[in-house]
């Protein structure tokens, strides 16, 4: 025991020596380059330098300065590297400061958004918020929808306002058409339509704007308003919503919209509760409402359309209304609001979107998919003022209007003069531009005419509109510049089928195509 104690001591302090020998060597070898090399070097020089020539000078001087060259580039290099590794070492403290400061952050978020919630649904059921709280109603009446809210389980639903909704309309029936307007023709609500604008909100439009506003919604969910700004393409549908008693939601559309959760929102992994955007909640609020209702997509070629609106446009081809189901969340939950199933939410058929559009640097071109899949609507000038009587709103349902619109399309037919011109121009098209009608696009001209005409419209009125606003509007693509011949010969052919200027839409389109060629 004591001699192994006696070695290992010993060991240690061998130990000890050898690294203090190497720390000392070291050491001295460091101001040996100061003590004794540096000098040796300039000894050296000094014994070396009467031997030079003029020549031996001039290497001299250049190796000198080359030597000094890249002894300062190395410093220069080392300096940065280390400068370098200093700010990258700070910015992974800085980086790990941060990620701890938004851990915090997100966990304040969680609380917040279930505080959130929770002060929302009180609201809606009676409570008032104060001073960052709730405060329960005071009267007898508020007092049971305080307590009523309490109980349900829409405190904890990842859809707090869609699932407020719910509870809004289990006491609150969806509205019912009255049997009194049945005598109503569409002639008479455009009328009405017009006359409101102008006397309730200082609005002034057109018949024919209304009429194919009306004639589109018997066609297509989606209507497109086109034009310069200031000619009331925002107005429109907003005023419409004034008008059947229903307000329009407005929704901005963003440039930095990619996809369809930019729109409808998304489940937020952290909090485990879905981001409500207003279009969603106004879809939903929809499915409840027997009213017409419309949500404006304001500016909606900001981004393109068929990244956020892809999947609407696609249900809508869907002959089978009930499969114009919309993914919300891909995992169902058994407290999801009502009109959530499976994870999908239903598009009612009392339901249009409406964009506004405008032509600018600042915007996406609207492609074929969407002009043929929707109705656009020019709006470029502001209708004259007129004295309009004092007209009241109207209170019917969306399933009215759709028997408004399929009583005119059972009514009233196309002529056979129109259908033969229709071919002719179709021929035509087809044989100087490659461009052709298609079945889908003479399927909403059949049903568009008779609408228009039941809205006090002419026939060749409503074949002018979808005439330019369809075909010829995919004239604008195409490379014009050796077609002067054959626009100029469309023009002809328009006027030999349906009276000079008649089509008066039309013709000042193909005459704009052809000033731009």
């Amino acid at each position: 025991m004591a001699e192994f104690a006696r070695y290992y001591v010993m060991f240690l302090i061998n130990l000890g020596k050898n690294f203090a020998r190497f720390f000392v060597t070291r050491f001295n070898a460091f101001l040996d380059v100061f003590r004794v090399d540096i000098p040796k070097y300039f000894s050296d020089f000094i014994k070396a330098a009467p031997s030079f020539n003029v020549g031996s000078w001039i290497v001299f001087i250049i190796t000198f300065l080359l030597s000094l060259a890249f002894i300062f580039f190395l410093g220069f290099r080392i300096v940065q590297l280390l400068r370098r590794y200093i700010f990258f070492r700070a910015k992974e403290v800085e980086k790990d400061q941060l990620l701890e400061e938004i851990a915090k952050q997100k966990d304040k978020v969680a609380k917040l958004t279930i505080e959130k919630n929770q002060i929302y649904s009180m609201k809606m059921s009676g409570g008032k918020v104060v001073d960052g709280g709730v405060e329960t109603a005071k009267s007898a009446e508020e007092g049971e929808k305080v307590k009523a809210a309490e109980n349900l389980p829409i405190l904890y639903s990842r859809f707090a306002k869609l699932s407020t909704l719910d509870k809004k309309f289990e006491v609150d029936e969806p509205f019912i058409a009255t049997p009194d307007y049945e005598k109503l023709k569409l002639s008479d609500i455009v009328d009405m339509f017009v006359n409101y604008a102008a006397s309730q909100q200082h609005l002034y439009y057109e018949k024919d704007v209304i009429r194919s506003y009306f004639a589109g919604m018997a066609i297509t969910k989606v209507i497109i308003l086109e034009g310069i700004s200031g000619t009331g393409k925002t107005s429109l549908p907003y005023a419409m919503g004034k008008f059947f008693e229903h307000n329009t939601t407005i929704v901005s559309v963003q440039p930095s919209w990619r996809d369809r959760g930019d729109l409808m929102g998304y489940l937020n992994e952290f909090t485990k509760t879905f981001n409500e955007t207003d279009f969603l909640v106004s879809l939903y609020e929809s499915t409840y409402r027997e009213d017409p209702s419309f949500i404006i997509l304001d500016e909606m070629n900001l981004a393109r359309i068929e990244y956020y609106f892809a999947e609407f446009l696609s249900i809508m081809e869907m002959p089978n209304v009930d499969e114009w189901k919309i993914d919300v969340v891909s995992t169902p939950k058994e407290d999801d609001p009502r009109h959530i199933v499976n994870g999908k939410i239903l598009v009612p058929q009392s339901l249009w979107f409406i964009g506004t559009a405008n032509q600018d640097d600042s915007t996406f071109t609207i492609t074929d998919k969407v002009y043929d899949r929707a109705v656009a609507i020019d709006l470029n000038k502001k209708a004259d003022y007129f004295d309009a009587p004092l007209t009241p709103s109207l209170k019917v349902s969306a399933d009215f209007l759709d028997y408004l619109f399929k009583k005119a399309q059972k009514e009233i037919s196309i002529s056979n003069k129109s259908r033969e011109a229709l071919t002719k121009i179709d021929n035509y098209m087809f044989d100087n531009f490659n461009v052709t009608f298609g079945n889908r696009i003479l399927k909403q001209i059949n049903n568009f005419v008779p609408v228009y005409v039941a809205c006090g419209g002419t026939e060749e009125e409503a074949l002018d509109f979808m005439l330019m606003s369809k075909i010829f509007r995919k004239l604008g693509i195409i490379n014009l510049v050796f077609l002067k011949k054959e626009l100029n010969g469309l023009i002809s052919l328009i006027d030999s089928l349906f009276g000079k200027n008649k089509l008066v839409k039309s013709i000042d389109y193909i005459k704009e195509l052809i000033r731009k060629a």
